[in-house]
C-alpha cells in the first residue's frame, strides 16, 4: 500500500536505515542519540523537505531507528524483504511479532518485495542461502531508493550475504558479492556520485568478538563516502550538499507553484485510465508535471531573454552601421552603448535567475521520468538484478546531475518494489508512449516538431540567401556606376548591405543559441528510433520480447536526452558573445 501525494506535497528526503539486529543494550541510548542528531541535521539544513525513514523493521537497528523516527514525527516507509506472512516469521517470540505489526501499522507506506531472480517461493521459507538472497535484495533495494543510508554498523565486511557490511559496500561500490554477478561492472564502481552518502554510526555486536573494527569507536559517527582522500567527515560533503540544494530547489518550486501546476499540466494519463493504471505510477506521474510544467515556465524566460538580446544586438549593430556608413553622429555610439548595457543586464538578470540551467535540468529531469513512468507501468526491468532506472541516468555528464536522479530513485520506490505484468498496461504503453505518425505518443510529437523545427531552419537559409544576393547586387551597383553614384544613394545602399547581412547574422546567432539545426537532426533521429520500435513492437505479440525493445528504447532515449542537456549548455550565451553579434 501507499499515499497518493498532492502535488503541493514536498519531495521526500530519504533516509534508509541498514544495520546489526544483535546490538548491545548499553549502547542502545546512546545509538538512538546518534540516530536523532542524524534526522536534526539533515531536517534543520533542508527545512522545506519532508524527512522519510525507509526500514525493513527487523529486530534491533531497524526498529531503533524506527521508533525515533517516529517520536520525531519523520514519516516511515516499511520495505519488507519477502511477504509480510513470511517474513513475520523471523521474529520468534509473540511480542517481537506484535512490536513489527505495530511499525507495519504505524508506516504511511509498506513494499512486499517480490521473489528474488533465482529464487522460488518454496526456496524462502526456509533460512539458507536463497532466503539470504532476498535480505540481499532489500539491500540493493534499500541503497537505490534513498539519499542516504543510515548504518548501524561496527565497521566489519563480512561474507555474509545481505549483512550489515555488504550493503554498505554495495552503497559504495555496486557490488555485493553472492548477489551482483562476478563479471558485472559499472561506472559507479569508478565515479564518485550522489548514491555514496552514508551515516555510519558505530557500535558493538553482542556477540565474541564483538567490537567494532580496529580504529573505530563505539557511538562515534562521521559522514562516510568512498571520497579516497577524505571519506569520513563530521560535515556534509560538499559535493552533496550542492546536489540536496538543487534538489530542495525544484522541490520548492514546485510546491510554491503548486496551483498554476494543476491548472496547466499535462498529464501522462487521463482521470478515466488513472483506476487502470498499477499502483506508485502515479507519483512519477506527480513529479513529471511538476518538472514539466516548470521546464516549460523557464524555457518562455529563456527564449524571452534571447529575443530580447538578439533584437538589442541587431539594434547595436544597426547603429554601428549608421555611424561607419551614415553621417557619423555620435548620437548613434551612445545608442550602441545604450543597447548594449540593456542587452548585457538582461544577461545578467537571466543568468543570476539561473533560468537557462533550470530550464535544462528540469527538462531533462521531466523527459527522464517519462520514461520511467511508462517504464513503469509495461513492468520494464533495467535488466539486470541490481540495477534500476535512474541508476545510469546523466551517470558520465556533470557530477551536479545527480540531484536529478536524487529525484527519479524517489518517485518509482512503489513501482521498483514489485511490477505489475498485466497486458492491458503494456497495451497504454504501445498506444500513449509510441503512438503512431497518425498523431499521438512520440511517434507524432517527433513528426510535428521536426516539420517546425525544419521550417525555422529554413528560414534561417533563406535570409542567408537573401542577405548573400543583396550584398551581390549593391557590389555590382558599385562595380558598374563607380565614382558615379551620388553619397546620397552610396550611403543609404551600404547601410541596406549591412543591415541584410546583420539581420542573418542575428537570425543565426539566435538559431545557434537555440540548436535550431542540431534539433532537427535530434527529432529525425528520434522519429526513425520510434519508428523502428513501432515496426518491431508490431511484429510480435510476445510480451517479454515487447518490454525488450521497450527497454532498449527507453535506453536510446535517456541517452539522447543526456546528449541534449550537454549540448544546450554549450550554447549559453554570455557578454562577450552579445558584443560579438552586436559589433
Amino acid at each position: 500500500m501507499t499515499r497518493s501525494d498532492p502535488i503541493e506535497s514536498s519531495i521526500p528526503l530519504v533516509i534508509a536505515v541498514t544495520g546489526h539486529r544483535d546490538l548491545v543494550p548499553s549502547e542502545l541510548a546512546g545509538i538512538c542519540d546518534r540516530i536523532r542528531e542524524c534526522f536534526k541535521t539533515v531536517q534543520e539544513r533542508y527545512p522545506e523537505r519532508r524527512l522519510q525513514l525507509i526500514s525493513g523493521l527487523a529486530e534491533g537497528a531497524d526498529r531503533l531507528a524506527a521508533d525515533v523516527a517516529l517520536q520525531m514525527g519523520v514519516e516511515l516507509v516499511a520495505a519488507l524483504p519477502m511477504e509480510k506472512a513470511l517474513y513475520r516469521d523471523d521474529f520468534v517470540s509473540a511480542e517481537s511479532q506484535a512490536e513489527f505489526e505495530s511499525l507495519c501499522d504505524q508506516a504511511v507506506a509498506t513494499f512486499e518485495l517480490p521473489v528474488a531472480s533465482g529464487n522460488t517461493a518454496e526456496d524462502i521459507t526456509e533460512p539458507g542461502e536463497q532466503r539470504s538472497r532476498q535480505y540481499a535484495q532489500l539491500g540493493v533495494f534499500l541503497s537505490a531508493h534513498c539519499h542516504v543510508l543510515l548504518a548501524i554498523w561496527d565497521g566489519k565486511v563480512t561474507n555474509k550475504l545481505g549483512g550489515t557490511g555488504q550493503v554498505v559496500e554495495f552503497h559504495h561500490d555496486d557490488v555485493m558479492p553472492g548477489y551482483t554477478p562476478k563479471s558485472f561492472a559499472t561506472q559507479q564502481m569508478l565515479i564518485d556520485d550522489e548514491s555514496d552518502l552514508v551515516y555510519h554510526v558505530v557500535c558493538s555486536r553482542d556477540r565474541v568478538d564483538g567490537k567494532p573494527q580496529e580504529g573505530l569507536q563505539a557511538l562515534d559517527w562521521s559522514w562516510y563516502t568512498k571520497d579516497a582522500n577524505h571519506p569520513r567527515s563530521k560535515e556534509l560533503p560538499e559535493q552533496h550538499e550542492l546536489i540536496f540544494e538543487r534538489e530542495s530547489e525544484f522541490s520548492r518550486e514546485m510546491v510554491e507553484h503548486a496551483a498554476a501546476i494543476e491548472a496547466g499540466k499535462y498529464p501522462l494519463y487521463t482521470q478515466q485510465q488513472e483506476s487502470e493504471l498499477p499502483p506508485g505510477v502515479a507519483e512519477i506521474d506527480r513529479l513529471f508535471c511538476a518538472a514539466d510544467w516548470l521546464a516549460i515556465r523557464y524555457q518562455n524566460k529563456v527564449m524571452m531573454s534571447l529575443r530580447i538580446t538578439h533584437i538589442l544586438a541587431f539594434l547595436m549593430g544597426l547603429m554601428f552601421i549608421l555611424y561607419t556608413d551614415g553621417d557619423g553622429w555620435q548620437m548613434y555610439m551612445f545608442a550602441f552603448l545604450v543597447f548594449f548595457m540593456a542587452s548585457a543586464a538582461m544577461h545578467f538578470w537571466a543568468d543570476r535567475s539561473g533560468w537557462h540551467r533550470k530550464y535544462l535540468d528540469y527538462r531533462t529531469l521531466a523527459e527522464g521520468l517519462r520514461v520511467q513512468f511508462y517504464w513503469a507501468v509495461a513492468a520494464v526491468s533495467n535488466g539486470n538484478i541490481s540495477k534500476y532506472m535512474h541508476d545510469n541516468f546523466l551517470q558520465s555528464q556533470d557530477p551536479e546531475l545527480g540531484w536529478i536522479r536524487n529525484v527519479m530513485r524517489v518517485s518509482g520506490t512503489h513501482s521498483d518494489a514489485k511490477r505489475d505484468t498485466a497486458q492491458a498496461n503494456l497495451d497504454f504503453v504501445l498506444r500513449e508512449w509510441i503512438g503512431s505518425t497518425d498523431g499521438g505518443g512520440q511517434l507524432g510529437y517527433f513528426l510535428t516538431k521536426g516539420s517546425d523545427k525544419i521550417k525555422r531552419h529554413r528560414l534561417t537559409e533563406r535570409l542567408g540567401l537573401l542577405s548573400l544576393l543583396t550584398s551581390v547586387v549593391v557590389v555590382l551597383v558599385f562595380v558598374v556606376a563607380g565614382s558615379a553614384i551620388p553619397a546620397t544613394l552610396s550611403d543609404p545602399l551600404l547601410v541596406i548591405m549591412g543591415t541584410m547581412l546583420l539581420v542573418y547574422g542575428i537570425r543565426q546567432g539566435f538559431g545557434y543559441a537555440t540548436a535550431e539545426k542540431d534539433l532537427v537532426k535530434q527529432y529525425e533521429f528520434m522519429f526513425r528510433l520510434f519508428q523502428s520500435a513501432r515496426t518491431r513492437l508490431d511484429a510480435t505479440d510476445d510480451p517479454d520480447e515487447q518490454r525488450k525493445i521497450l527497454r532498449v528504447l527507453g535506453g536510446s532515449a535517456l541517452d539522447e536526452h543526456a546528449d541534449w542537456i550537454l549540448m544546450h549548455r554549450e550554447r549559453a550565451i554570455d557578454r562577450s558573445e552579445i558584443w560579438r553579434m552586436g559589433s
